[in-house]
C-alpha cells in the first residue's frame, strides 16, 4: 500500500470525488432535460426512457466485463485511459444531431462510466488503510450530494437558457480539466499486479471464482437490494411533487440544492462515525432511521413549499448516510489481489439494482385522468421492507480486513495459532 503525504492524500481524495461527481452528473442531468430532448428529436417518452436506461444497461455490462481486466493494469494508467474516453463520450452527446447518435453516445458514456466508479474505489482502497477508509469514502461519496446540490441545478439552468447540449459541453470541459488533475495527482499503483500472464480460459475461470465466492455473493446481494430500495423512491420524487402537490418545476432546484448541501457536509461526518463505531453499526442505524423520511416522502401531506424545503435536507442526509458505510464495507470484502475486479462486479450489481428498482417502482405507479400519480405509498412500504432485509443481512457480509471495523472487535486467531504477532507479521497485516 503506497503511503502518501497528508497533503497529497487530501488532494487525491478530492480528485477522486471530482471524478465521481462528473460521472454522477452525467447520469443525473439527462432526466430533467427530457422535455427539451423529446422536442428537439421529435420522440416520445418511451424513446427518451430508452436513452436514459441504455446508460445503466451498458454501465452494468461494462462493470462486469471490467472485472476480467481491472486488476491486470496499473490503476492510474487505466483510469486515465477510461476517463479520457468518458470525456469523448460527453463531447459526442453534446454534438449529437440525431436521436440515434444520442443513443450511441449515451451507450458509450455508460460503457466508460460503469468502469470509473469501481476504479475510484479501488484506488482509494489501495492508498487508504482500512482504519481510515470510512472517512475517505465519505469524502468521495460526498460527490453524490454535490451532484444533487450543484451539478443538476446548474445543468437545468444551462439547458433552459442555452439548450440541452450546454450541460454536456460543460461536462466535457470539466472532465478534461479533471483528467489533467488526475494525471498530476494519482501515483502509479502496481502493487496488486502479478508477474504471471493469464490465458483467456484462466481469466474466465477467475471471473467465475470471483462471482461464485460466497463472501462476494453475500456482498452483491446487499448492494442489489439496497440500490433497489433506493430507486423505488428517488426517481419519482420530482414527478410526484409536480403532479400531486403542485410544486412548480423551476422550484425543484431549490429542494435539491438544500438537500444536496446538507448531504455534502454530512457524508464526511458519517464516514468518520463508520471508522469509529464500525461500518455495520452505522449502516444499520442509518438504514433504520431512513424508514421515517421514506414513508413521509411517499405519503406526503399537502405541506407548504417552506415545509418541503426544511424536510428535504433531512431526507437526503438520512438516505445518503446508508450509502457511505455500505460502500466503505464493500472495499473490505475482497482480497487485495482481486479488489478491482470485485468492485467492478459490484458496480455492475449497483447498476442492475438501480435499473430494477426504478423499473419495478414505475410499474407500481399509475396516472389518473386528472394527472394525479397513484401508488407511491406502496413504493415506500416496499422500500422499507427491502431496507429491513438489508439491516438483517449486513451481518452476513464479511470483510477480508475485518480488523479495520470496530463493530467486529478484534479478530480471533486460527485454532492452534499464537495470538502474538512479531513486528514483521504486524507490518505485513497492515499492508493487506
Amino acid at each position: 500500500m503506497p503511503l502518501l503525504e497528508p497533503k497529497r492524500e487530501r488532494h487525491l481524495l478530492w480528485l477522486l470525488a471530482l471524478t465521481q461527481f462528473t460521472v454522477i452528473m452525467d447520469f443525473m442531468v439527462m432526466m430533467p432535460l427530457g422535455p427539451q430532448i423529446m422536442h428537439t428529436f421529435g420522440i416520445g417518452p418511451a424513446a427518451f426512457a430508452t436513452a436514459v436506461s441504455v446508460y445503466s444497461l451498458c454501465s452494468g455490462a461494462s462493470g462486469l466485463l471490467a472485472a476480467t481486466y481491472t486488476d491486470r493494469f496499473d490503476r492510474r494508467r487505466l483510469l486515465l485511459t477510461v476517463y479520457g474516453l468518458f470525456t469523448l463520450a460527453n463531447l459526442a452527446c453534446a454534438l449529437s444531431g440525431s436521436y440515434s447518435m444520442l443513443l450511441f453516445a449515451r451507450a458509450f458514456a455508460g460503457l466508460t462510466g460503469g468502469v470509473l466508479g469501481s476504479l475510484v474505489l479501488a484506488i482509494l482502497s489501495d492508498v487508504i488503510p482500512p482504519a481510515r477508509r470510512g472517512a475517505a469514502t465519505g469524502v468521495v461519496m460526498s460527490s453524490f450530494a454535490l451532484a444533487a446540490m450543484a451539478g443538476v441545478p446548474v445543468g437545468i439552468a444551462l439547458g433552459a437558457h442555452l439548450g440541452w447540449t450546454a450541460p454536456f459541453f460543460l461536462l466535457t470541459v470539466m472532465t478534461a480539466l479533471t483528467w489533467l488533475g488526475a494525471r498530476h495527482t494519482i501515483p502509479p499503483l502496481t502493487g496488486h499486479l502479478s508477474n504471471t500472464r493469464q490465458t483467456p480460459g484462466q481469466i474466465l475461470a477467475g471471473l467465475w471464482q470471483l462471482l461464485s465466492n460466497p463472501r462476494h455473493l453475500r456482498a452483491f446481494l446487499l448492494t442489489f437490494v439496497m440500490m433497489g430500495s433506493h430507486m423505488l423512491v428517488i426517481p419519482f420524487i420530482s414527478p410526484v411533487l409536480v403532479a400531486n402537490h403542485g410544486i412548480a418545476p423551476q422550484d425543484l432546484s431549490w429542494l435539491y440544492v438544500a438537500g444536496g448541501a446538507a448531504a455534502f457536509f454530512s457524508s464526511r461526518a458519517v464516514g468518520k462515525l463508520a471508522d469509529h463505531y464500525g461500518r455495520r453499526r452505522v449502516f444499520v442505524a442509518a438504514a433504520l432511521l431512513a424508514f421515517i423520511p421514506v414513508l413521509v416522502m411517499t405519503h406526503l401531506p399537502n405541506w407548504p413549499f417552506i415545509g418541503l424545503l426544511l424536510f428535504f435536507p433531512c431526507f437526503m442526509v438520512v438516505l445518503s448516510s446508508r450509502m457511505v458505510p455500505m460502500q466503505a464495507l464493500m472495499t473490505t470484502v475482497p482480497d487485495a489481489k482481486v479488489r478491482g475486479a470485485f468492485l467492478s462486479a459490484n458496480s455492475a450489481v449497483m447498476s442492475v439494482g438501480t435499473g430494477t428498482g426504478a423499473w419495478i417502482g414505475g410499474l407500481l405507479l399509475s396516472t389518473s385522468a386528472g394527472g394525479h400519480i397513484d401508488g407511491y405509498g406502496l413504493n415506500g412500504w416496499l422500500a422499507v421492507a427491502a431496507g429491513l432485509f438489508c439491516v438483517f443481512w449486513v451481518s452476513q457480509v464479511k470483510g477480508s480486513d475485518a480488523h479495520g471495523d470496530p463493530s467486529l472487535g478484534a479478530p480471533s486467531a486460527p485454532a492452534g495459532a499464537s495470538t502474538l504477532q512479531t513486528a514483521p507479521q504486524a507490518a505485513q497485516a497492515e499492508k493487506v
